[in-house]
């Protein structure tokens, strides 16, 4: 086995995969914890969703770069979720059901009616539980997802403190003068960026597993903020790099493998917290 995982390292598209895997479970991670935190852990699907209705619009006009109308879009949709969940009569967890279903099923309709795919199921798929397209990476996209994974780290360790205040007590942060409107609008420009960049590695209906089992998984064993994003980022990062490896070694879905990895995780933990009295 392990010399059959040194004759695949040596293909640039499997370290290529390695790289993107390992960035995107980092950045879900990060956010994984305020998301799971403020009750918003099923946006990740929400999103998703939106994310695969642009794609099949993307795809039926024939865009050669799908990310220039998908980003926009996901992250105009995570901003009024964000923001107009606890303000309107229709509340958050609501707003995303409601979001969810009508983006995965106007995307549905319009691959079936538009389609000029020969394997409209097969595509389907494929974009609902993530695809080999993780597998043949460009070393352009590469260095997309390298940029916007760096951006997202950086934005998370500069505005940590805010993030924190927002995320345990908004209405005390916002008396003591914290913008949190303009906070929240940072964190839901960052899920969506995550989210667009995950689309490959998991699929759409899978996007929420790398958001909230690292999350729940470091719950179970810390109660201390930092040391629970610390642990989630940790855990993220080693699922995933396990999750790919299995996959090509298997060949196995390779976003079925990463959540099947991050739900043995979660086990292991709930075990150990429960020993030791967590």
């Amino acid at each position: 086995m392990i010399e059959k995982l040194e004759m695949y390292l040596q293909y640039p598209f499997v370290r290529y995969a390695l790289i993107v895997g390992v960035l995107i479970a980092l950045c879900s991670s990060l956010l994984g914890v305020t998301l799971v935190l403020k009750r918003f852990s099923f946006i990740g699907d929400g999103l998703s969703h939106v994310a695969f209705g642009v794609m099949a619009i993307a795809a039926v006009c024939s865009l050669t770069n799908e990310m220039l109308l998908v980003l926009p879009v996901t992250i105009i949709s995570a901003i009024l979720l964000l923001r107009t969940g606890h303000n309107t009569r229709i509340k958050g967890d609501a707003a995303i059901a409601m979001i969810s279903v009508a983006a995965l099923a106007f995307g549905y309709l319009i691959m079936n009616i538009f389609s000029t795919s020969s394997n409209l199921s097969g595509d389907v798929c494929s974009t609902l539980f993530g695809s080999t397209s993780i597998l043949t990476l460009t070393q352009k996209e590469v260095w997309i997802c390298i940029i916007l994974s760096i951006a997202v780290v950086v934005i998370f360790v500069l505005f940590y403190n805010k993030i924190f205040a927002v995320t345990f007590d908004e209405n005390f942060a916002k008396a003591t003068g914290t913008k949190t409107e303009r906070y929240n609008l940072l964190i839901a420009v960052v899920v969506a960026v995550i989210i667009v960049l995950a689309m490959n590695l998991v699929g759409s209906l899978l996007i929420s597993a790398l958001v909230i089992f690292p999350a729940l998984s470091a719950m179970r064993i810390f109660k201390n903020f930092k040391c629970v994003t610390i642990c989630s980022a940790v855990l993220s990062v080693i699922c995933a790099f396990a999750g790919i490896l299995i996959s090509i070694l298997a060949g196995t879905p390779v976003g079925s493998t990463i959540v099947a990895v991050d739900v043995a995780a979660f086990a292991v933990c709930y075990v150990a917290g429960r020993i030791g009295g967590r």
